[in-house]
């Protein structure tokens, strides 16, 4: 039975996740602070660690610093559990070694899939270093080596050229030379193109931390749809050269990203699909939840979107809806002032078909 350290100083959220966890099989222990935490952590060398980052006497950017100067406890898999969300703070964590980052309210099943997932990729990572060893593999790793998204983005910061576009300006347009690549620092990006008859559509929307703009790697292949700024955004561009460069000495990010791709291309499969077989609620429900998602922190915090962005995103015409948000508006769904949508009743509108 694999042991979990929960740390985290809610005495009710402690409780209930480590029920959760015993549950699902775990051997759970718990501590109330960072310090206490970080202690208990070196006695009882847990096979996964579970922390809050903001904590009395200890937060848990700390307790990852105390680990990581332990020989025994440098390599234990360590997930972030807070209701910080800002872009910074999620790449401090991971900055400083993190393996996860679940922000509250999670669900259970997204809190057991990271910890199940953590574990076999240290299962696996604690195989292959048994293998070296045996091997006697005399391999010393580049310290420079890029290895995972986040070591990119970072590259990104470091290397790009950074870009202010007002809310409703064009990043690029479809057909021209696709030069670079974006990092999102701070904002929300829509990329659109129009069908055969002139109708806008929205193909995706992208997010503070998402990387945007990738045609192709190898050949010279213009830019396929146009990208705007929905709201005040700043960018980070990389030319594709670099990036080029980058992903040709480092093996191991090239897979990341092509991971990357391909979770894009599901998205893009699945917003197909809505498209062709979904009615115009499901559609319209669906679209005000990924907006919410994309915008918010908090999914049921007001949203301010335009009527045709969300028509767009959603694949129908304006009027169905503007039809359409009334009736979830009577239903007591949403509530609609001006611009700004806020969602009165989640799981109603989760459930709709």
């Amino acid at each position: 039975m694999k042991k979990i350290l929960l740390i985290e100083d809610d005495i009710i959220l402690r409780e209930n996740t480590s029920e959760l966890l015993e549950l699902s099989d775990y051997n759970v222990i718990t501590a109330p602070n960072g310090k206490a935490g970080l202690e208990l952590a070196k006695s009882s060398l847990p096979d996964i660690i579970v922390c809050d980052i903001m904590m009395p006497e200890l937060d848990g950017y700390g307790v990852l610093e105390g680990l990581s100067k332990s020989e025994e406890t440098k390599h234990i898999p360590f997930i972030f559990l807070s209701a910080k969300t800002e872009r910074k703070d999620v790449r401090k964590g991971m900055d400083l070694g993190a393996d996860d980052y679940i922000t509250k309210p999670f669900e259970e099943d997204e809190l057991i899939s990271a910890i199940e997932s953590r574990l076999a990729k240290a299962a696996i990572l604690k195989d292959r270093a048994e293998v070296q060893e045996n091997e006697k593999d005399t391999t010393i790793a580049n310290d420079d080596e890029l290895r995972t998204l986040n070591d990119l983005k970072n590259f990104f910061d470091d290397n790009g050229k950074e870009i202010t576009q007002d809310a409703g300006s064009i990043v690029y347009e479809e057909g021209q030379h696709s030069n670079n690549i974006y990092l999102i620092s701070k904002g929300l990006v829509k990329c659109h193109k129009l069908d055969e008859n002139g109708k806008d559509l929205t193909t995706a929307l992208f997010k503070e931390d998402d990387l945007f703009g990738y045609t192709s790697f190898t050949q010279n292949i213009p830019y396929q749809e146009t990208a705007t700024a929905i709201q005040d955004t700043k960018l980070v561009a990389l030319s594709k050269n670099q990036l080029t460069e980058v992903l040709n000495s480092n093996h191991t990010v090239t897979l990341e990203l092509i991971q990357l791709l391909t979770d894009d291309l599901m998205g893009v499969k699945d917003q197909l699909l809505q498209m062709a077989y979904s009615s115009v609620k499901k559609r319209t429900a669906s679209t005000i939840l990924k907006f919410a998602e994309k915008l918010n922190r908090n999914t049921e915090d007001a949203i301010r979107i335009s009527r045709s962005d969300l028509a767009s995103v959603a694949g129908i015409a304006l009027e169905s809806l503007i039809r359409t948000l009334s009736s979830f508006k009577d239903a007591g769904l949403i509530e609609i002032e001006g611009r700004n949508i806020r969602i009165l009743d989640l799981n109603k509108l989760q459930q709709i078909s």
